[in-house]
C-alpha cells in the first residue's frame, strides 16, 4: 500500500509566485484606495467650514445677519438641525442631529469616492466634482425645507 500524495508522480509542482505587491506609490490603484479610504472624512471638510462660520455669527456678533447667516450656514451644515426643529426645537437635540449629519456627510462622501474611482484614473477633483453636485442637491433640500418653514409660519425667520 502506498501512501497518497496531492502530486502525482512525474508531475512538478506549480512554480511560486509571490504575492502581489502593494500599489505603486501614485498610480492608479493607490489613488483609488487613497479616494476610497479618505473621501468620507474628507467629505467632511466644507460642512465643518460652514458650520464654523454660523457658529461664528451666532456667537460673536450681533447684528440683524448674523441670525441669518447662523441659521442658514447652520441648516447647510447640519441638515437633520431641521428634523430635530431647529430653530424652534428642543436645543437638547441638537448634538444628536449634529451627529447625524456628520454621519450623513460620511455617507456621502462614501458614495462620492466610489462614484469618482469608477473612473480607473480617478483624482481628488473627480471626488469634488461628485460631491458637489450630491452637496448641492443637499443644500437645495435644506433651503426649501427653510423656505417651507418660514411660510407656514407665516413671520420672517430673517
Amino acid at each position: 500500500m502506498t501512501s497518497f500524495t496531492p502530486i502525482p508522480p512525474g508531475a512538478r509542482p506549480a512554480p511560486y509566485e509571490p504575492p502581489p505587491s502593494p500599489p505603486l506609490v501614485e498610480g492608479p490603484r493607490w489613488y483609488r484606495s487613497r479616494l476610497r479610504t479618505w473621501g468620507p472624512f474628507a467629505a467632511l471638510i466644507v460642512p465643518a467650514i460652514v458650520g464654523a462660520i454660523a457658529y461664528g455669527s451666532l456667537h460673536f456678533f450681533d447684528t440683524a445677519w448674523s441670525g441669518a447667516v447662523g441659521l442658514i450656514g447652520g441648516v447647510f451644515a447640519a441638515p437633520a438641525l431641521l428634523a430635530a426643529g431647529a430653530p424652534f426645537g428642543d436645543r437638547s437635540m441638537y448634538p444628536f442631529a449634529v451627529a447625524a449629519s456628520g454621519v450623513m456627510w460620511m455617507l456621502v462622501g462614501f458614495l462620492a469616492a466610489r462614484r469618482a474611482t469608477r473612473n480607473p484614473m480617478a483624482t481628488w477633483p473627480d471626488f469634488w466634482r461628485h460631491y458637489a453636485w450630491m452637496c448641492a442637491g443637499i443644500w437645495a433640500g435644506a433651503a426649501i425645507a427653510l423656505v417651507v418653514a418660514a411660510l407656514s409660519i407665516s413671520d420672517s425667520l430673517f
